[in-house]
């Protein structure tokens, strides 16, 4: 049986709220791919997300967050954070790690990785942007937070991203 994360979609708007992390979440229905939200996302401010959990083939697990735009060459990323070879999580390492399921994986979900087990690496435009979108634990809503407010989340949870711009792999 696989436990339960410590943190779902409501537990986590308290903690926001609880460490004065400003934000606004919208109710959207399911979102499962960056395309199907596209429509959505047009009438909300920032940049939007994909977001990549990956294994490498020494079992090292990383999350890439990214803006939806761009593209994830694995094998340059690969290089670009010092991994070997990357391949997608499956479910259920997915849910032990980050406490969600395909289609909601979002680096608000590092809040559930206690024991660090995951490396989180961002690209470059989202550490940049004036506001970054997120699934708060769920793919049927997304939470914005301004720059300040994101930063704030990584402090309070003690990690610090590899910044990577995806765009210079190209």
């Amino acid at each position: 049986m696989t436990p339960h994360p410590a943190f779902d979609r409501d537990a986590l708007t308290a903690w926001l709220a609880e460490n004065d992390v400003a934000h606004t979440t919208h109710d959207h229905p399911a979102v499962f791919r960056v395309e199907e939200g596209l429509d959505l996302k047009a009438d909300l401010p920032g940049a939007h997300t994909k977001n990549l959990f990956l294994k490498d083939h020494k079992g090292r697990l990383w999350l890439i967050s990214a803006r939806q735009d761009t593209i994830i060459d694995l094998k340059r990323a690969a290089a670009a954070i010092g991994s070997g070879r990357l391949s997608f999580g499956n479910e259920l390492l997915m849910f032990d790690t980050l406490g969600v399921r395909p289609g909601s994986v979002t680096a608000l979900a590092l809040i559930n990785d206690a024991d660090r087990r995951v490396t989180f690496v961002l690209d470059r435009r989202l550490w940049e942007a004036d506001i970054v979108n997120f699934h708060p634990l769920t793919n049927t809503a997304t939470t914005a937070l301004d720059q300040t407010a994101f930063r704030r989340v990584l402090a309070l949870l003690g990690r610090e991203p590899v910044v990577v711009d995806f765009g210079a792999l190209g």
